[in-house]
């Protein structure tokens, strides 16, 4: 009777063991899924994000940041130019096609020479998205003010 007891106990913990298992890779591959791209019909852009906060930083910090894409298309897009409000943005382009559900970088170089002011600029990028054939992309922050440096003063 004791080992008919046992052996009944040895089941239901087994089973109790293997369905905790179970439910806890399904939490996990839950977790881990990718959220789906939407596809759309020729060339696509999907940034990322279409704007960049650089925040506050300082005079003269670098001002380089990217703009990540994705062709979300089924057909090769091809930019044909990235431009600037003004000339103190300075925008960088893939020259080359991006394949299908490749990734690409629409660089950015803010001057931070002018401090102590915010800005908000930004950046055009014209291609053969379906979308439209212009993208605005958004650039803003806060440069500190120069530091001053005090004038040493020499005795006679």
């Amino acid at each position: 009777m004791k080992k008919i007891l046992l052996l009944a106990m040895l089941v239901v913990f087994g089973a109790t063991t293997m369905n905790a298992q179970t439910k806890s890779k399904s939490k996990k591959a839950a977790k881990t899924a990718k959220v789906a791209i939407p596809k759309v019909e020729g060339a696509g852009m999907l940034f990322e994000s279409e704007t960049i906060d650089y925040g506050t930083i300082a005079h003269k910090a670098n001002g380089e940041r990217e703009f990540v894409f994705v062709n979300n298309g089924n057909k090769p897009l091809i930019i044909t130019g990235a431009s600037g409000s003004c000339g103190c943005t300075v925008p960088t382009y893939p020259k080359e096609p991006i394949m299908p559900g490749a990734k690409g970088v629409i660089g950015v170089k803010y001057d931070t020479n002018r401090g102590g002011q915010p800005f908000n600029k930004t950046v055009t990028v014209k291609s053969n998205a379906v979308q439209g054939d212009s993208k605005i992309l958004t650039i803003k922050g806060t440069i500190l003010p120069a530091e001053t440096t005090p004038v040493q003063t020499v005795k006679s």
